[in-house]
């Protein structure tokens, strides 16, 4: 099977994309993130992924990336964000701003937005998944023993669906809460001859 480049350190992604059967060697993509902006979070979320999946192809295509003889010179990036109340909200700076995050969620409505971008030599696929997030009401005791657990500061929104009891349902996919929305990622992969069908 043709292999790619995931160009992200998420060890969630990485489980995802293994849960598919996929090929793949990681390599991150150094890229400043705070230096990327667009008008809204579906137009951010696509620009990062895009962004990052070009700082590797650009290093794969020139023989630069160490590790990558092996693989196709094609390369997947992602990006997502928790957007509540008009805000995108990134990863917690501390402790004390997951609290703030997570009681900002707390019992409400949000949405989870990754950006895609996978592009091969002659492709470039650019889009954005949506899905909704019906959280549970999170008291404080609850948000203090998670926040404690050190889970919520190297995630978008200061949470990880899969860690539980946080949600009470979801709406579109699941796994694109988690950090790739798979169904969609696995029909690129087959159309682009990088899963077996």
């Amino acid at each position: 099977m043709k292999k790619f480049v995931l160009a992200s350190a998420s060890p969630r992604r990485k489980m995802l994309l293994e849960e598919i059967g996929a090929a793949f060697t990681v390599c991150p993509a150094d890229v400043d993130e705070r230096q990327i902006v667009a008008e809204t979070p579906e137009e951010t979320v696509k620009k990062l992924a895009l962004c990052k999946a070009r700082y590797i192809f650009e290093r794969l295509k020139d023989g630069k990336l160490q590790g990558c003889t092996d693989v196709q010179t094609a390369v997947l990036g992602a990006d997502s964000v928790v957007v509540a109340e008009g805000k995108i909200l990134g990863k917690p700076a501390d402790a004390a701003e997951a609290v703030k995050m997570l009681n900002m969620l707390s019992g409400k409505v949000h949405e989870v937005k990754t950006g895609i971008a996978f592009l091969t030599q002659d492709k470039t696929y650019s889009e954005c998944v949506t899905t909704r997030v019906y959280m549970n009401e999170l008291g404080e005791d609850f948000i203090a023993r998670y926040v404690a657990t050190g889970s919520p500061l190297d995630k978008a929104g200061a949470y990880g669906i899969q860690d539980g009891g946080l949600a009470e349902k979801t709406e579109g996919s699941y796994s694109n809460v988690i950090g790739l929305p798979l169904e969609r990622v696995e029909e690129i992969l087959k159309a682009e001859g990088f899963l077996d069908r």
